[in-house]
């Protein structure tokens, strides 16, 4: 295997290693994201597996000294010759430098994204406990005290009262 194949093949290896597919699937909320990242994960697994098994394999060495005896030496060495001049291209990985900036972003902004999120279902749980708060008081609380929770709506209906304005 050439060097650089084996470097890719090691380096997808580690990445399967690496990627916290249990984590990221437990951020998913809809039937159809799930669906698109299964897909993902199954797509990157086969690449993977192709990569492990096709492109980490050597070629079998030829076994010339087999073939002299059977054909000849001048035309085996003829193909030996042939055979030991193929140059095979390296291969010249143009793509991660062009999308790792790219996913690098992309991951600072799912934690941004992580963060707001769980700041945001914070504020919810608390907003959700003030309304169940509310809900068991509500029979028996008056005017005053729903105001001094909500202020603003205080100034809102005086200066409604004030300015004559009754809705209609």
């Amino acid at each position: 295997m050439s060097g650089v194949a084996k470097k890719v093949t090691d380096v997808a290896f580690k990445a399967s290693k690496t990627i916290d597919w249990e984590g990221m699937a437990k951020l998913l909320v809809t039937d159809e994201a799930r669906k698109e990242f299964a897909n993902l994960r199954r797509a990157f697994d086969d690449v993977n597996s192709q990569l492990q098994t096709k492109f980490s394999q050597e070629p079998e060495p030829v076994d010339w000294e087999y073939y002299r005896k059977g054909i000849g030496s001048r035309l085996v060495d003829m193909y030996k010759e042939a055979y030991d001049s193929i140059e095979i291209p390296k291969y010249v990985d143009k793509v991660t430098p062009e999308y790792k900036p790219k996913f690098e972003q992309l991951m600072v902004e799912l934690k941004e994204a992580e963060q707001q999120s769980l700041k945001e279902s914070e504020r919810l749980e608390k907003e959700i406990v003030e309304v169940q708060e509310m809900k068991k008081k509500i029979s028996t609380m008056t005017a005053d005290e729903y105001f001094e929770k909500h202020p603003e709506l205080r100034k809102k209906f005086d200066d409604e009262i004030r300015n004559d304005y009754w809705g209609y």
